[in-house]
């Protein structure tokens, strides 16, 4: 058969406009919001013990309808998932100097939250198949001073949260489930994000559902409950009225959702499902399309779970390319236009952050400091699979940014294989 000109090379391309963007917001949010904004109550939060330490009508409504949904017993919605985070890590109760294992492959944000409590982020690698952190490597990395292990259910699938949950109790650990791509995913029926001490979800505009910015936290313990609402709110100044005499960590925050975006919330997490399922539509397609391409990686499930499909993680099998560079590969697909393509993804432990260890002022605290216990190494090699995904294997497509009809993933199946046709160009 006659080969078709990439691109690249000033052939046509297949794909001839961008991809539609994914858009969750509709009538019934506007209505919403309009509602809201009519009564005129766009905040009732208050600083002090009392009916309104909580929020008002709409982040309580939204709260209980997030709890029955996912199946537990409290959820707290805050203003960010980073403040979400931010709360988590108070709430189980971390000392500074403490450790907290948690995977490279994540937002900055997860990290971010532990050294905001002065502990210490320790890296464990990452499963090669699930890109989920491996318990294998959490075991490798705990020290007499690891106290929790702050998991990361990344690109739209549960860690191994038994072999996880097993490790932290035989070692007397927190867990933490950052659950801000999966939401709606199952880990053996369970909600993924539900199994853990405290978990969480991200509600910012490129997630399954959102309400702009946004967070959510999922506990059962009602003693973290009443911590993550305390930090939530300028707890400083609430313990002393509420007569709650447990002082770690009570250095509070304004990390509070508003009416207006809770009442979005109410309308979003009834269109979850129908979500869900439509980026499960989208990824069957493209995986039966392009199953068949030599060398080509494509997600696999985890047993007894389900995954909803934030990204679409893909790699390549370089013995099997012929000798194709990634990159090369990589600008070809764009070429034919096929946009929401990612090239590598973040290795936390490399950012200049920590190769400096550098964080609160110029003199490297909390590593250089009394607080911190031990040497701990940040070099590149510490997480060989995630490294090595970002720099020879991966490409990735952002599923979270685009709505697909058919026609338009059978155009991003054509490039690919288009792509595949010209392999030995793209040397």
């Amino acid at each position: 058969m006659k080969k078709d000109k990439l691109a690249l090379f000033g052939g046509n391309k297949i794909i001839k406009k961008p991809f539609k963007k994914y858009n969750t917001i509709g009538e019934e949010e506007l209505n919403a919001v309009t509602k809201v904004i009519k009564k005129g109550i766009l905040s009732k939060y208050l600083a002090r013990w009392g009916d309104d330490f909580e929020g008002g009508p709409k982040v309580k409504t939204f709260e209980k309808e997030w709890a029955n949904y996912f199946k537990v017993k409290h959820a707290i919605s805050v203003n960010s998932w980073t403040s979400g985070l931010v709360c988590a890590v108070g709430a189980i109760g971390i000392e500074p100097g403490d450790e907290i294992i948690l995977p490279p492959w994540t937002m900055s944000a997860s990290a971010m939250a532990i050294l905001h409590w002065n502990a210490i982020p320790v890296f464990a690698d990452i499963e090669k198949e699930t890109y989920c952190i491996d318990p294998v490597s959490i075991e490798k990395n705990i020290s007499e001073y690891t106290k929790a292990i702050m998991v990361v259910d990344i690109g739209g699938q549960s860690a191994d949260m038994n072999k996880i949950n097993k490790i932290a109790k035989k070692y007397n650990l927190k867990v933490i489930c950052d659950t801000a791509q999966a939401p709606g995913s199952l880990y053996f029926k369970k909600f993924t994000g539900t199994l853990a001490d405290v978990g969480g979800y991200s509600l910012n505009y490129h997630k399954h559902i959102h309400t702009g910015e946004g967070g959510m936290l999922v506990t059962n313990d009602d003693n973290i409950a009443k911590k993550l609402k305390l930090i939530r709110n300028h707890a400083e100044a609430v313990v002393g009225d509420m007569g709650f005499n447990d002082l770690s960590n009570m250095i509070g925050h304004n990390f509070r959702l508003g009416e207006i975006e809770s009442s979005i919330g109410i309308e979003q997490l009834k269109k979850l499902d129908y979500l869900i399922k439509e980026r499960q539509r989208i990824a069957k397609r493209l995986i039966d399309g392009l199953k068949d391409l030599d060398g080509l990686n494509l997600p696999k499930i985890r047993k007894n779970c389900t995954h909803v499909y934030y990204m679409f993680f893909m790699t390549l099998d370089l013995e099997k390319i012929k000798g194709a560079k990634r990159d090369k590969i990589f600008h070809a697909l764009v070429a034919e236009g096929l946009n929401g393509l990612s090239l590598k993804f973040a290795n936390v432990h490399l950012l200049p952050i920590f190769q400096k260890k550098q964080a609160y002022g110029s003199k490297g605290f909390p590593w250089n400091s009394e607080i911190n216990k031990r040497e701990i190494n940040y070099n590149k090699g510490i997480c060989p699979v995630a490294e090595s995904l970002h720099d020879k294997n991966y490409i990735g497509f952002q599923m979270c940014m685009h709505q697909m009809s058919n026609h338009e993933i059978d155009l991003m199946i054509s490039a690919f294989k288009k792509v595949w046709r010209n392999l030995e160009f793209l040397k």
